[in-house]
């Protein structure tokens, strides 16, 4: 059995089978609608039901107040059809967004690399072409069990259309992760879906472009710059990328050539805690410290696009911010795990 949801905002019509949520269709359908975490925790995807009946779900009474529900509210990533339904949602227009619609793969895992102790590299050689705005990110399975799958930025940019190549760090005591660093193995069957996001390059702006990353969260960027430059971007793009240590840097040599290959393409690695003595030359300290040493404090003009753990991102925000970089420049990926929805997020997290 299947039900009709339209979007009063845009017109727009979707089937939903049965059990299956307003998110997850509208997704598949090349709709994008606000989201986050996907498990009912941080409210983003609220919307309101004009018309018709629905079960709510797994949505969490913080996010999903019984007040709200009582005046038609509801979580798009919670919330499956009874019947057709008319919702009211905020869907910002973008010009450079690309409307993918999510859709299933298969693929094998071509190699694993260790790219430095707590991240490893996997390329997938999908078993056909899948489409992707660099910036976005895709659900992995994990050991074959389909209820459990977890989200990883795509690292590669479009040249190859059957290639995936996603940079996993082991999260102390998680079960995706650990799975993946421990039991996949080269040749290995893997399925997964996408692409989600909402994060993608402002190329009509035609406006510098800075991308700050730490950690892991360097993915999202790699893919966006190599894919940039591979366009023949003639606009000025700096990466600054904090890690804590040389052991910990990662891509350091491929982003130092493509900066003696590209005259307008910048690279500022900087290191918060490499020992004393060392032989490391670079900068010494975090992200976001690097990037106002690079700018003098004064980021007017650009557009910004961050990545990595909650505390870099906050802390890039604020020294953007104290440099005189308005708020709709700054541009953040948004997605979160169960157990990051629920932490307290910062009020400086614009939401895209």
């Amino acid at each position: 059995m299947s039900y009709t949801l339209t979007i009063s905002s845009t017109g727009d019509e979707v089937e939903i089978e049965e059990g299956q949520t307003i998110l997850d269709a509208c997704l598949r359908a090349g709709i994008w609608l606000p989201h986050a975490c996907c498990h009912g925790m941080c409210a983003t995807c609220k919307i309101d039901i004009e018309d018709g009946e629905i079960e709510h779900g797994d949505a969490s009474p913080f996010a999903l107040m019984d007040s709200e529900r009582d005046e038609g509210k509801a979580l798009a990533c919670c919330a499956t059809l009874e019947s057709d339904v008319t919702i009211d949602a905020e869907i910002e227009e973008d010009p450079d967004a690309e409307g993918i619609p999510v859709e299933d793969y298969e693929g094998t895992v071509e190699a694993i690399e260790r790219l430095t102790p707590t991240i490893r590299g996997i390329r997938i050689r999908l078993d056909r072409e899948i489409a992707f705005q660099p910036g976005q990110y895709v659900n992995l399975e994990i050991g074959g069990d389909a209820a459990l799958t977890r989200a990883f930025s795509i690292a590669n940019d479009r040249g190859d259309g059957t290639l995936v190549e996603l940079n996993v760090r082991i999260v102390p005591g998680g079960k995706g992760t650990t799975w993946l660093h421990e039991n996949l193995n080269e040749g290995d069957r893997i399925r997964l879906s996408g692409p989600y996001g909402r994060f993608f390059v402002r190329k009509s702006a035609r406006q510098p472009m800075l991308f700050i990353a730490g950690g892991s969260g360097l993915s999202s960027p790699r893919s966006m710059i190599l894919d940039l430059l591979a366009g023949g971007e003639d606009q000025a793009i700096t990466l600054v990328y904090g890690a804590r240590n040389r052991e910990e840097l990662y891509y350091h040599e491929s982003f130092e050539e493509l900066a003696a290959e590209h005259p307008n393409f910048t690279y500022v690695p900087a290191l918060s805690d490499e020992p004393e003595g060392s032989d490391w030359t670079g900068v010494r300290g975090f992200a976001h410290e690097a990037a106002k040493e690079a700018f003098d404090n004064d980021f007017r003009g650009l557009k910004a696009y961050l990545c990595g753990p909650p505390p870099m991102i906050e802390a890039a925000i604020s020294t953007l911010m104290q440099g005189r970089l308005f708020e709709k420049d700054i541009y953040t990926e948004k997605f979160f795990s169960a157990a990051d929805a629920q932490q307290i997020r910062s009020p400086l997290f614009r939401r895209i």
